[in-house]
């Protein structure tokens, strides 16, 4: 009887802690508030890019682009709360939730609006802001099927103003950005609308005990 005892009270622990490790291990793998990322689009292996190169036509904003090369410093964006709300650093991105994506190099936030694309003629998108301060045609909704944006998830990025989708339109870029890729907003989630994070530094969210003894300092 105390051998099955404690034959019990082993698997009990064990299935504990393989709780634990799986809990743990979901929680590493949350894309969280403050996070700087690259977003690679699934429909076209391409990365979400910027610089502070200007459209010809349309709004003569900061242009999106798309590219390849994995390396580029240039796709790096923070992720951020709406405008006027908070989000503290680690805290998980839930579906839904509306936040802006600002341009590590040239601190605007990814932006959209009624001007016309200048290859497909779709919704343009362009980057906007100085310091990191703009205006609503920053802010996108989350969408995602889970309750918290994992890292190996698709998503897609709905433009709170339009109701576009953040798409690639397959169009394709002369000089002076030549080989790089139109990035639209498309009234459908279709095709060129799914999003995964890829590259990037990744804040991870904290132990209730830390965020305790943190607030107490």
């Amino acid at each position: 009887m105390k051998y099955k005892g404690n034959r019990i009270l082993l698997v009990t622990l064990l299935a504990v802690l393989c709780k634990i490790q799986t809990a743990f291990a979901a929680k590493k793998n949350f894309v969280t508030c403050g996070s700087i990322v690259k977003l690679l689009n699934t429909d076209y292996s391409m990365r979400l890019h910027s610089h502070d190169v200007k459209y010809g036509s349309g709004s003569g904003q900061q242009s999106v682009t798309a590219i390849e090369l994995k390396e580029d410093v240039n796709s790096h964006w923070t992720i951020k709360a709406a405008t006027n709300k908070y989000c503290e650093r680690g805290e998980p991105v839930k579906c839904g939730d509306i936040i802006r994506l600002e341009h590590l190099s040239t601190h605007k936030n990814l932006h959209s609006h009624f001007f016309s694309s200048p290859l497909s003629g779709e919704q343009e998108v362009s980057a906007y802001g100085e310091n990191g301060v703009g205006d609503s045609g920053d802010h996108w909704e989350l969408i995602c099927s889970n309750d918290s944006w994992m890292r190996d998830a698709q998503v897609r990025f709905r433009h709170v103003d339009t109701g576009a989708y953040l798409s690639i339109s397959g169009r394709t870029f002369g000089r002076p950005i030549s080989g790089q890729m139109e990035v639209v907003g498309m009234n459908n989630p279709q095709h060129g609308t799914r999003w995964t994070t890829a590259e990037g530094l990744f804040i991870v969210p904290k132990e209730k005990e830390t965020e305790y003894i943190h607030t107490e300092l």
